[in-house]
C-alpha cells in the first residue's frame, strides 16, 4: 500500500505541458460538458498522466528483458509456455481500451529466459497504441530474435473498447490472434500440440 501511495505522489508531481492540457479541456467541452466545473477542473492533468502510464512502453525496447538467458535447465528441452497473461493495451484506431489474456510459448534451442521476462515483453509492447495483431506479431518476433529458438508461438484474446462501448456496442466478443514461427508453424503436429497446451 506503501509502494502505491509513493507511486501517486509521484505522477503527481509529473508536470503537463499546458497545450496538453489544453487539447483535453477542448475534448471535454466537445463532448458537451463544461471543463470548468468543480468534478473536472484537474482532469486535465489526471488524464494526460494517466496517458502517459498507458504509454510507457515507448520508453523502452521490450527486446531488452531477453538478454539474460540461462543454460542450466537440468537437460530440459520441450516447450516452455506462459498461460493467460493478463494485459491491457489501447486501440490506434479510437484510443480505447483492449483487455485480454495472451499465451507465450517457445521450443528452446539450448537457452531459457526467466518467465516474467515473456509478460514484460508483452508489456513493453501492449503500452503503447496498438492493433492486435501488430501486438501479436511484435511479442513473437521479439522471441524469436534475441532467444533464437526452435519455434515460438503467441496467441492473444482479447476484448476492444471500440467494439463494446461504441459502434456495434457488442458485449462478450472476444478478438483471436496468433502467430507461429519455426517449427510451431512448420510442423502441424507441433502446432496442433501448442494450441492444445494453450487451450485452443
Amino acid at each position: 500500500m506503501a509502494s502505491d501511495m509513493h507511486c501517486d505522489e509521484e505522477e503527481n508531481k509529473l508536470p503537463v505541458p499546458q497545450p496538453v492540457q489544453e487539447a483535453i479541456r477542448t475534448l471535454i467541452e466537445w463532448a458537451g460538458d463544461d471543463p470548468t466545473r468543480e468534478g473536472l477542473v484537474d482532469t486535465p492533468k489526471r488524464v494526460a498522466r494517466a496517458w502517459r502510464e498507458y504509454c510507457l512502453g515507448y520508453d523502452e525496447d521490450p527486446g531488452l528483458h531477453l538478454r539474460r538467458t540461462f543454460e542450466e535447465v537440468g537437460g530440459y528441452n520441450e516447450v516452455v509456455l506462459l498461460k493467460d497473461i493478463p494485459f491491457q493495451s489501447h486501440c490506434e484506431h479510437h484510443m480505447a481500451p483492449i483487455t485480454g489474456t495472451a499465451s507465450i510459448a517457445y521450443l528452446p534451442n539450448d537457452r531459457v529466459v526467466g518467465i516474467s521476462k515473456l509478460a514484460r515483453v508483452l508489456h513493453g509492447y501492449a503500452r503503447r497504441l496498438q492493433v492486435q495483431e501488430r501486438l501479436t506479431a511484435e511479442v513473437a518476433q521479439a522471441i524469436w530474435d534475441h532467444l533464437k529458438p526452435q519455434g515460438v508461438a503467441v496467441v492473444i484474446n482479447a476484448q476492444h473498447g471500440c467494439m463494446t462501448g461504441r459502434g456495434v456496442r457488442t458485449h462478450g466478443v472476444g478478438m483471436v490472434t496468433s502467430r507461429m514461427m519455426g517449427c510451431f508453424l512448420h510442423n502441424d503436429s507441433s502446432r496442433k500440440e501448442i494450441l492444445a497446451l494453450m487451450g485452443f
